[in-house]
């Protein structure tokens, strides 16, 4: 079966894995974090293996992983009964990361709803990522010159996406506004009330 999916998409430091956390905690919404997924690979798997291969190389880890584990995660996340596809939403964040990788998940789930965190002043995403490194201890994320790749890397390859999905399931949310203004707007769309225009890129 295909899992009933939203998207949470943006730029780094849009507030992408605040909103996911959030809406993690209500029920019927299972919040899968692409950055925790990572954080408990088990190399003892043959995909697992792959991962470290590439990246302990310093080298891109293919689409095909990636998904892969990703894939991994959440069937054990079922087997576990956290995520109850029969009556739970998914929500994503930090995948899909490229077009290749929306088509890949594409057998695997259904995509009912993209919000587009939009933020799109520069400079505040910027700040936002610098302030989080420097208060997590990630002195090399707080480098203005990683914040800036960061940032160049998500208009080349992530962006795009927007384009691969259909406009009519794309909602854009201010992200500039306050976190709690942001789930009330995201809230207001899943529910159908929602005054947002669909998205243009």
């Amino acid at each position: 079966m295909k899992y009933k999916t939203f998207i949470l998409f943006g730029a780094p430091g849009s507030g992408k894995g605040t909103q996911g956390k959030t809406l993690g905690s209500i029920p019927r919404f299972f919040h899968c974090p692409c950055g925790d997924v990572f954080r408990s690979i088990d190399t003892r798997t043959e995909v697992g293996k792959a991962f470290l291969e590439y990246s302990s190389k310093g080298q891109l880890v293919p689409d095909e992983i990636t998904v892969e584990l990703w894939k991994e995660a959440i069937d054990a996340a079922v087997d576990a009964h956290k995520f109850k596809p029969d009556i739970d939403t998914l929500v994503l964040d930090g995948i899909p990361r490229n077009v290749n990788q929306a088509k890949i998940m594409e057998q695997m789930i259904d995509v009912e709803k993209v919000f587009h965190l939009a933020c799109p002043n520069r400079e505040t995403l910027f700040v936002r990522l610098k302030k989080r490194a420097l208060k997590d201890n990630r002195l090399d994320d707080a480098n203005e010159q990683v914040i800036q790749k960061r940032l160049d890397i998500y208009e080349k390859e992530s962006r795009p996406v927007l384009t691969y999905y259909p406009k009519n399931c794309i909602t854009v949310v201010d992200a500039m506004q306050p976190p709690a203004k942001v789930l009330f707007d995201i809230l207001a769309s899943v529910n159908g009330v929602d005054g947002h225009r669909n998205e243009s890129v």
